[in-house]
């Protein structure tokens, strides 16, 4: 089974590291004992990175799985609806 970010697989790579260089960013400011609002403005920024970047996850979970599930249909479709909408659940919540 081909996952539905498999094409983009290196760019998705390339964005989390740069998310993880934002975070390792951040425990440096911490380190340096640098102000709050400048380490929240930084924790703001990382989390609208992983947002942006889930949601970009989700669009091709369901452009891909989600439709290759509904053109098997069954349980099948049903397990990936579900599992689609608990996912949003999640962002939402987050």
């Amino acid at each position: 089974m081909v996952n539905g970010y498999t094409s983009q697989k290196d760019d998705h790579l390339v964005r989390l590291r740069r998310i993880e260089g934002q975070v390792r960013g951040i425990a440096k400011m911490v380190e340096e004992d640098k102000y709050c609002i400048d380490i929240l403005t930084q924790v703001s920024a990382a989390s609208r990175a992983l947002q942006s970047f889930a949601l970009g996850l989700l669009d091709e979970h369901m452009a891909h799985c989600l439709v290759e599930a509904a053109r098997v249909g069954g349980e099948e479709e049903a397990t990936k609806l579900k599992e689609a909408s608990d996912a949003i659940a999640r962002l939402v919540r987050s």
